[in-house]
């Protein structure tokens, strides 16, 4: 053999490794964080009034456009599972935006609606985040719910992001950190205030008041200085939203979380 070729034959594997050195290495992801539980009412009655309560509509399909194109997977679930009731309110003009009625008019989006998950049956190790939606319905179905409670305290313990809008904060209500203690406990949030239930002419007709229940967990409660207006508090792993019209800005405060913990775990590996 040459002296050529049997400097080529030892220079090769010098090449090759340095080749595959220099190819870009992609970041190892945990597959949780990539995907987002949110959470819907089953209630659709009031006490006394003809109209029905559910979900509120925008504080779903905000949060879904926001995720969806930031590429992240979403699944639905609601405390028995199957259909989720629209509140009748939500789907009037001055509430509806054009994409609320693009998916309103989109029958497959709208059998995502008939069908949600059970929680009983949800693993809360597959998602790095939990999302609960609003509309008067959570009251009544959100609090005292022990699988909601079981996958919200699962996903933040397991250093994942709890985040609610308007009443969907019923939700955080029963929550405890490690200690036993209420999570929201010291912490700043926000939901439906009590001003904007009696604006709203509802005040009469909910279990309870969500504003006094969350100061009640010693939550360090914040409000919007105009009812109805656009607020929103992040503390931490914790994402808060006042009211619809806090949907759209709480979905982006919400998918900054996600980005942030998702940089946070690149940085630990």
């Amino acid at each position: 053999m040459s002296v050529f070729k049997k400097l080529l034959l030892a220079v090769m594997p010098l090449l090759f490794l340095q080749m595959v050195a220099a190819e870009p290495v992609s970041p190892m992801r945990d597959p949780a964080m990539e995907k987002v539980l949110v959470v819907m009412t089953n209630h659709s009655r009031y006490p006394s009034r003809n109209d029905h309560t559910g979900l509120w509509l925008t504080e779903l399909t905000h949060v879904y456009d926001v995720l969806k194109e930031a590429g992240y997977g979403i699944d639905f679930v609601s405390p028995s599972g199957g259909v989720v009731p629209l509140d009748e309110r939500s789907q009037g003009w001055l509430y509806m935006d054009v994409a609320a009625k693009s998916h309103l008019s989109d029958p497959a989006f709208m059998a995502l609606l008939q069908s949600t998950k059970a929680a009983a049956d949800i693993d809360p190790a597959a998602y790095g985040a939990v999302f609960y939606t609003g509309g008067h319905g959570t009251m009544w179905d959100f609090k005292g719910n022990k699988d909601l409670k079981r996958i919200a305290e699962a996903i933040y313990r397991n250093g994942g992001v709890v985040s609610s809008v308007c009443h969907g904060a019923a939700g955080l209500l029963d929550l405890e950190d490690e200690k036993g203690e209420p999570l929201i406990k010291g912490r700043s949030v926000t939901g439906f205030s009590n001003l904007e239930e009696s604006l709203a002419g509802i005040r009469d007709q909910v279990p309870y008041l969500l504003q006094s229940e969350v100061e009640s967990k010693g939550a360090l409660y914040a409000k919007g200085f105009f009812p109805f207006g656009s607020f929103v508090l992040t503390d931490g792993r914790l994402v808060t939203g006042q009211n619809p019209g806090s949907s759209k800005e709480v979905a982006q405060a919400l998918l900054k979380a996600l980005e942030n913990n998702k940089l946070q775990l690149q940085r630990e590996k």
